[in-house]
C-alpha cells in the first residue's frame, strides 16, 4: 500500500497527524477514543515526515491525557500491516476497558520508567507527604514519652546550678508575629496575556531574568480563563523544553525560585505585582 492510500485510509478512521514527533522523524497521528475521556487512540503511521516514504509497519497504542496536558501510554504498542490497521484500532480501543484506573481520581493507570503502575495524574503526591508527616509525628511521640523523665530530672538539676539573671539584662527571641512581618512578603506577579497575542517564553530565577527562548518557541494564545488560565496553540519549539514544561498561567508568586513565563512578541506587555 502507497503512502497516499496509507495517510487516506487513517483520514478515514478520523485520525489528525502531528506537527511533531518528539521520538522519532515518523508522522504520527490521533483521534479521540470513541467512549473514554481522556482518552487518545495513537497511530504512527510508520511514514518518514523528511523523505515522505514508508519506513516501518503501524503503530497503534492509547495514550491519557492527564491534568498537565502530558501524555501518558496506558497500551502496550502493537505493529501490524496495511490489512490489519483498522482491525488492530478496533482491538486497542476495546482494550481501555481493561487499563486500571485510579481510586482517588479516576485516572487511568500507566507503567512509569520505574517499572510500577502509577496513577497518571500522579495524585499521590497531593496526599502521600500527609501519610509520612503522621507516621513520623506518631514515632516522635513515642520518643519523647520515654524520655520525658530525664529531660525533667535533667532541667531541674540545670535550675539550681544556673544563677538568676536579672530582667533588665535578659534577652528574649522574637515572637511568631514579629517574625512573619520580618519575613518577606509573598507576591502575586501578573501579566496581561490576551487571545491572539504572538507569545514566546523567558526563565527568570529569584526575580532575576537568565534566558530568552524568542526564536526557539513560539505560539498563538487561543483562550484565557477567568482563573487565569491560558491556552495556548504551540506552533514551534526547538529548545530542550517538553511540553509539560511550558506556561499555561497569566500569572506567578515570588517565593518560586525557577520560573518559565509568557513573552508578549505581538504587543508590550509588562510583569506587574497584582492590586
Amino acid at each position: 500500500m502507497s503512502v497516499v492510500q496509507r495517510k487516506a485510509m487513517l483520514k478515514a478512521e478520523g485520525f489528525f497527524p502531528h506537527k511533531k514527533n518528539a521520538k522519532g522523524t515518523t508522522i504520527i497521528y490521533s483521534r479521540k477514543h470513541p467512549t473514554a475521556k481522556f482518552v487518545r487512540v495513537v497511530v504512527d503511521s510508520g511514514i518518514d515526515s523528511k523523505t515522505n516514504k514508508v519506513v516501518g509497519k503501524v503503530g497503534v497504542k492509547l495514550c491519557f491525557v492527564n491534568r498537565q496536558k502530558s501524555w501518558r501510554e496506558v497500551t502496550t504498542q502493537v505493529f501490524t500491516t496495511n490489512t490489519g490497521l483498522v482491525k488492530t484500532i478496533k482491538a486497542q480501543e476495546a482494550a481501555e476497558k481493561f487499563v486500571k484506573t485510579c481510586k482517588h481520581c479516576k485516572a487511568k493507570k500507566f507503567t512509569a520508567k520505574t517499572g510500577n503502575v502509577v496513577c497518571s495524574n500522579a495524585c499521590w503526591t497531593a496526599w502521600g507527604g500527609k501519610k509520612k508527616n503522621a507516621t513520623t509525628k506518631k514515632t516522635t511521640q513515642k520518643k519523647s514519652q520515654k524520655t520525658t523523665a530525664q529531660k525533667k530530672s535533667a532541667t531541674t538539676q540545670k535550675k539550681k546550678s544556673q544563677k538568676v539573671t536579672p530582667k533588665s539584662q535578659r534577652t528574649y527571641p522574637l515572637n511568631k508575629t514579629v517574625q512573619k512581618k520580618a519575613q518577606k512578603k509573598r507576591q502575586k506577579i501578573v501579566a496581561e496575556i490576551l487571545p491572539g497575542d504572538l507569545v514566546s517564553i523567558e526563565r527568570i530565577e529569584l526575580d532575576t531574568f537568565k534566558e530568552d527562548y524568542t526564536g526557539r518557541i513560539l505560539g498563538i494564545v487561543m483562550s484565557v480563563t477567568g482563573s487565569g488560565r491560558v491556552n495556548v496553540n504551540w506552533t514551534a519549539n526547538t529548545s530542550n523544553l517538553e511540553s509539560w514544561d511550558l506556561p499555561f498561567t497569566n500569572h506567578y508568586a515570588t517565593d518560586y525560585r525557577h520560573v518559565l513565563r509568557f513573552k508578549v512578541l505581538s504587543r508590550s506587555v509588562e510583569w506587574e505585582e497584582a492590586a
